[in-house]
């Protein structure tokens, strides 16, 4: 079972990213590159529980330039947690994002695979996807570790966190709408995607 939802993962993140969705495509990361990649996604290696904040508003001049973008504004909360049963760190992300065009705010949620490269080495990121064939994002980090660059192609999102059949749609990837780099910031700025009070409370003392 988890080698079946590792596999789903890591093609929803391949698909993101723009690659062929072929396994040689891949390698997981080492034990160490993995750690490396958590040192710089939680500025340090998480002991129980850690937190990254990605924002990004586009503005005027920005959309003039994408005229085919549908987003207008988004937020990225990556989390991880150390579990001491299984001595593994989970990861999962919530997205938040605003469209162009239409009212109301969307989110998005699931978990987060094992840190993978591309096989040239060149391209490490967490694959992150969402239940039930929701799809996904890739999760990369530039080189200086303050962006965070989302690839995908489609995901599954809610609009105003109802988890009805109803409120379900899907983000799909256009020509403006495939990649995405946010700013790092305080992670305050995502606290509005944490509806678990308790967990809010963790992640403003992060």
């Amino acid at each position: 079972m988890k080698l079946v939802l590792f596999v789903a993962v890591i093609f929803a993140a391949l698909s993101g990213a723009g690659h062929a969705a072929e396994a040689d495509d891949i390698r997981e990361a080492s034990k160490a590159e993995a750690e490396t990649f958590n040192a710089r996604m939680y500025a340090g290696l998480p002991s129980d529980k850690a937190y990254a904040c990605f924002v990004r508003r586009y503005d005027a001049e920005h959309l003039a330039r994408h005229p085919k973008q549908k987003v207008a504004s988004m937020k990225l909360l990556v989390s991880a947690e150390y579990d001491k049963e299984d001595k593994q760190l989970h990861s999962s992300f919530r997205l938040g994002f605003r469209y162009r065009h239409r009212s109301g705010d969307f989110d998005s949620s699931g978990s987060c695979g094992h840190v993978v490269f591309a096989k040239d080495g060149n391209d490490v990121r967490l694959g992150c996807g969402v239940d039930c064939e929701g799809g996904g994002i890739g999760v990369a980090l530039s080189k200086d570790n303050k962006s965070a660059i989302i690839r995908l192609e489609q995901v599954r999102v809610w609009q105003n966190n109802k988890p009805d059949d109803d409120a379900e749609r899907s983000l799909v990837a256009g020509v403006d709408d495939k990649i995405f780099r946010l700013d790092r910031t305080d992670n305050s700025e995502c606290a509005s995607l944490v509806t678990d009070r308790k967990e809010l409370a963790e992640l403003r003392h992060k």
